[in-house]
């Protein structure tokens, strides 16, 4: 296929980059900043601009990887003469319905954390799609399965859900590492020796339930080793109370 994307951040790259390689053309990348627009287009061989009008009149699809906050605006100015073309965002938490009367509109959104200094297995990624008619629908499935083997179809309703699981099992997951590190630091040890335990809780969870693999003070109710450690937290008070609603939700999950 012949893609144009529209943004060049971490998302944009690796999808560009994993579908470039999968035999795609990525012939045009638009961002913002033309310095960005430059880079991503030198890795897949397409032109860089950072003008929307600039960009082809034609693709089989254009790719919409932009900041959730700028995504309708950004699709108002890129309708202009595309009317009929396929778009499709890859936005975690925002809705088809953002394409307001556009026709050939859907969802690619590859459910992943993404970092610019490290490359993306996509084999082992779940892509959800979502297409406003079958066209569309059909052409997001055979994009995807360039990449991966799980391929689902999710609905915008439901699709909220998921994004909220994720931020949970991501991005609040690595707020607690970043907690661990702060508290590591305080006493002047090094947050690599907390890797190898992450890595083996992380490890657990492909074959047994996360509530299954939950090990800990909480899950014991061990309420000695809970307000030694609370204690400990005493001039930490947000700290405390995260310890506190944490333990009381582990032993919610246990009791159910």
């Amino acid at each position: 296929m012949e893609i144009v994307f529209v943004g060049a951040g971490r998302v944009a790259t690796h999808l560009a980059k994993a579908l470039n390689a999968g035999g795609h053309h990525i012939t045009a990348v638009y961002n913002r900043t033309m310095a960005s627009a430059e880079v991503l287009a030198s890795v897949v061989d397409a032109v860089p601009t950072n003008c929307i009008d600039a960009l082809p009149q034609k693709a089989d699809v254009f790719i919409l990887s932009v900041k959730d906050s700028v995504l309708k605006d950004v699709i108002s100015e890129l309708r202009k003469g595309r009317e009929q073309q396929v778009f499709l965002h890859t936005a975690g938490s925002i809705p088809m319905s953002v394409f307001g009367e556009h026709q050939h509109r859907g969802v690619f959104y590859p459910m992943q954390t993404f970092s610019m200094e490290k490359n993306v297995d996509f084999s082992r990624v779940h892509i959800f799609i979502e297409g406003g008619d079958a066209e569309t629908l059909n052409l997001a499935r055979k994009l995807g399965e360039t990449l991966s083997s799980h391929i689902h179809e999710l609905s915008s309703e439901e699709r909220r859900y998921l994004h909220l699981a994720a931020v949970f099992a991501c991005n609040f997951a690595n707020h607690c590492f970043s907690l661990s590190a702060e508290i590591l630091e305080a006493h002047g040890l090094p947050f690599e020796v907390m890797l190898p335990l992450i890595k083996e809780t992380a490890d657990k969870v492909e074959t047994v339930l996360p509530r299954e693999a939950q090990t800990g003070p909480a899950v014991r109710r061990d309420e000695n080793v809970m307000n030694a450690q609370k204690a400990l937290l005493a001039d930490a008070p947000q700290m405390q109370q995260i310890y506190d609603l944490m333990s009381k939700s582990i032993q919610r999950i246990d009791h159910d």
